[in-house]
C-alpha cells in the first residue's frame, strides 16, 4: 500500500516537473524572465549567464572604412525562446532580451589569410522588448524597447542616459523590422 501511494505521489511529482519544463520551453519568460535583469525602476543590468543560457543570434564585423580590417566585433545573443517565437510570427515577444558584446579586435596574418578576432571587451548593449511601456518615467525605455550600454568594467550600471540620444539614432534605419537589424541574424529565419 505504501509502495502504491509513493508511486502515485512520485508520478504526480514527475508530471508537475515535466509540465514546468515544457512551459519553460514554450514561454521564454518562464525560464529567463526579463524581470531578472530589470529592477523596479526599470534599470537594466547585463545578465550574468547569457553566454551559457542564451542563444547565439549573430555577429557583426565593424570597420571604420570599406577595405579596412574590422575595428570591432559585435556578438549578439537572445534570451531562450526568442528565436523560435520570432520565427513563428516575425515579432520579438515582450520580455525578449538581446545582449550584444562589443569587442576591440586584433588583426593579423594566419595560415588562412588576414584574420580579425576578439581581443578586448569594450562593453555590452542590452535591450528588452516591451510593447506595454512598462516604465514611462525612465528615459531608457521607449519605442517598444528598454535600451542600455554598459562599459566592460561594470555590467550592473549603464552609462546611457536617454535612449533617444544614446541608442535610437543607430537603430532608426531598422524601424521597419522593430528597430533590430534582423538581416544579420540567420537564426531568425526558418530552419531549412
Amino acid at each position: 500500500m505504501k509502495f502504491i501511494k509513493f508511486s502515485v505521489i512520485g508520478g504526480v511529482g514527475l508530471l508537475v516537473l515535466a509540465s514546468l519544463a515544457a512551459y519553460g520551453q514554450i514561454n521564454p519568460a518562464a525560464t529567463h524572465p526579463a524581470t531578472a535583469i530589470v529592477d523596479a525602476k526599470g534599470n537594466l543590468r547585463v545578465p550574468a549567464d547569457y553566454r551559457t543560457s542564451y542563444q547565439f543570434l549573430g555577429s557583426w564585423a565593424v570597420a571604420d572604412a570599406v577595405g579596412k580590417a574590422p575595428d570591432q566585433l559585435h556578438i549578439v545573443y537572445a534570451s531562450p525562446g526568442t528565436i523560435s517565437a520570432y520565427r513563428g510570427d516575425k515579432r520579438f515577444p515582450d520580455g525578449s532580451v538581446l545582449v550584444k558584446e562589443v569587442f576591440q579586435t586584433a588583426t593579423g596574418t594566419m595560415k588562412t589569410g588576414i584574420v580579425s578576432r576578439t581581443q578586448t571587451l569594450k562593453g555590452w548593449f542590452v535591450m528588452v522588448k516591451d510593447s506595454k511601456d512598462s516604465h514611462p518615467g525612465n528615459a531608457l525605455w521607449g519605442d517598444g524597447w528598454a535600451w542600455s550600454w554598459f562599459d566592460a568594467d561594470d555590467p550592473s550600471k549603464t552609462t546611457s542616459t536617454n535612449y533617444r540620444v544614446n541608442c535610437l539614432p543607430c537603430h532608426v534605419p531598422a524601424r521597419a523590422t522593430d528597430l533590430i537589424y534582423v538581416q544579420g541574424y540567420p537564426p531568425l529565419e526558418q530552419a531549412h
